[in-house]
């Protein structure tokens, strides 16, 4: 029988708990948790402000007299570990509601600290009166109680992630006004730029005012003022600041565990911590959840992912490793969905952004597909972006936009990177269909057709934010939609021609067959056709523009 320590509940410590104990049913099993809650719905917390969930016992996934019950667990909530001994095995626990300080010794010690929002030494922060952050219950009622009590009418949330944006669309619901400051130039990291366009034009539709590329400089007025680093003021009844976390690493410093250049607890495949100074394995200790750093899978580099998926899946297996089973954590891919009023957000794996700073080469593909058939009533767009590697054909990651259907695309692009698919394959993937689901080629396939065309040589591929760099190299610019598309805007300097016209129109190119053509529709399929018909009239140097006019557009997007 065995002693094992749980330092954390929620999703990794509470998970691996009820594993370890399904496992083995004779080991003694203690799980600290400094908070009062053990595990409970942390992605719920945004939507129970907003009201969409009514109940707020429907956060609590477990109570601990319910889980202490059900696994036999010694679970001690208002307990916090101040200090971990590795040499005698044995953790220093703090009883937070009185102070009592006392050991408890361990076989095996589990670390599940999780990670805390970001409050950085900013000017007025302490003083501020009306000033949020969310990561727990406590923080949840804090919040939902401002609001019944102060009536807010405007808030501003600092930082565009997953967080900020969840808190904005659930403010908003709220009546209240919302403001969104996001020191990069778009929402959602995840995303790259022309992506995120898409969210912020919902953003914008639904009311939300967004400030982008400005940083935060100071508070005022307890907290009533905001001020920018360009010199903007706000004024705001509440502030709600998500601008990141950290990861709760203080006990593994103490304790001498290695950690990483951003702060992560450094772990191996089989999740087990390193001594910092000889970066040895240490035995019997184990880490896991936001706090720790993993592969990515694709690159293979170092990375770290606050995720519930991740965080799940490291729990149980380390539970099984525990139990000697030969399993390994094989990397993450980051793969999220959000959503953001209408929209649907989803991504898998790296980002354009991502892969230059990393100088891997990649080509890029955009799509834009119907969620079902667009005869069937009410589909919908999804805007697709995939990446791969365009040698080895290895998808690097994607990323879409859009309403019903959407998360189901990356889901099928994740699980393909996962069996390690050459974007060659989606094409060949047979996905089910069915006219309120999806079309006879998904979203999916049309990808890989698209990548097929490229890597056959049918064209080259050019993309919205290169549209300058033609224009200097006096490129000719075709647009193939019909004249009333064309009418409702386009890319300047551009001919239009529609594409059933081009074969009785081709004497209008009247330029050298190597001159740089970049051709364009509203989402591509258009501007393939024209493409395979300029070849036929010995046209050399075609480009397709990604995306077509309809991710162009949305680049160029003006906030309101």
């Amino acid at each position: 029988m065995k002693k094992i320590v749980i330092i954390g509940g929620v999703a990794g410590g509470a998970t691996a708990a009820a594993r370890l104990r399904r496992l083995n049913e004779h080991d003694q099993i203690i799980i600290f948790e400094r908070d009062e809650y053990i595990s409970f719905a942390n992605c719920g917390l945004p939507y129970y402000i907003g009201n969409v969930i009514t109940d707020r016992e429907d956060l609590l996934v477990q109570t601990v007299e319910g889980m202490s019950e059900r696994f036999n667990l010694d679970i001690r909530n208002f307990s916090e570990i101040v200090e971990i001994n590795r040499k005698d095995k044995k953790v220093t626990v703090r009883k937070v509601l009185t102070n009592e300080i006392y050991e408890e010794s361990y076989d095996v010690l589990i670390l599940s600290p999780g990670a805390k929002p970001i409050q950085p030494p900013i000017e007025g922060l302490k003083e501020s009166k009306n000033l949020y952050v969310l990561r727990n219950i406590a923080d949840t009622d804090a919040i939902y109680n401002a609001i019944e009590t102060t009536h807010p009418k405007t808030a501003v949330v600092v930082g565009g992630g997953f967080i900020g944006v969840e808190m904005a669309e659930n403010l908003t619901e709220r009546g209240i006004k919302v403001t969104i400051v996001e020191k990069m130039s778009q929402v959602l990291a995840p995303l790259d730029f022309e992506m995120a366009q898409l969210v912020h034009q919902e953003l914008n539709e639904q009311g939300v005012h967004l400030v982008l590329g400005d940083g935060l400089l100071k508070f005022s007025e307890e907290g009533k003022k905001i001020h920018l680093e360009s010199g903007k003021v706000i004024d705001t009844d509440l502030i709600i600041l998500s601008i990141g976390v950290v990861p709760e690493n203080t006990l593994a410093k103490k304790a001498d565990v290695l950690v990483g250049p951003r702060g992560h607890i450094v772990t191996t495949s089989k999740l087990q911590v390193l001594d910092a100074q000889t970066q040895e394995v240490v035995d019997g200790f184990y880490a896991l959840g936001d706090a720790i750093q993993v592969k990515d899978f694709v690159t293979k580099g170092d990375t770290a992912i606050a995720l519930a998926w991740p965080a799940n899946r490291q729990a149980r297996l380390v539970a099984d490793i525990i139990n000697g089973k030969d399993v390994e954590y094989k990397g993450s891919l980051g793969t999220s969905v959000l959503k953001v009023f209408n929209l649907t957000v989803s991504a898998t794996g790296n980002n354009q952004r991502m892969l230059e700073m990393k100088k891997i080469p990649y080509q890029a593909i955009h799509a834009h597909r119907n969620n079902h058939a667009s005869y069937y009533p009410n589909a919908t767009n999804i805007s697709l972006k995939l990446l791969y590697h365009p040698e080895t054909l290895e998808i690097l990651g994607a990323q879409a936009v859009g309403e019903e259907g959407t998360e189901k695309r990356i889901d099928v692009i994740a699980t393909a990177i996962k069996s390690k698919l050459k974007v060659t394959e989606l094409s060949d993937l047979e996905l089910a269909y069915a006219p309120p689901f999806s079309s006879a080629k998904d979203p999916v396939n049309i990808l890989g057709y698209i990548a097929e065309n490229i890597i056959d040589g049918h064209y080259k591929v050019t993309y919205p934010s290169q549209v300058e760099e033609f224009i200097k190299q006096n490129a000719f610019f075709l647009d193939v939609r019909t004249p009333e598309e064309f009418a409702e805007g386009s890319i300047f300097g551009s001919v239009n021609i529609e594409v059933d016209e081009l074969r009785t129109r081709i004497s209008e190119i009247n330029v050298p067959k190597d001159t740089p053509i970049v051709v364009n529709c509203f989402v591509g399929l258009r501007a393939y056709l024209a493409i395979m018909i300029l070849k036929s009239y010995g046209f050399t140097n075609l480009y397709n523009l990604s995306g077509g006019y309809r991710t162009y557009s949305a680049l160029n997007y003006k906030l309101i």
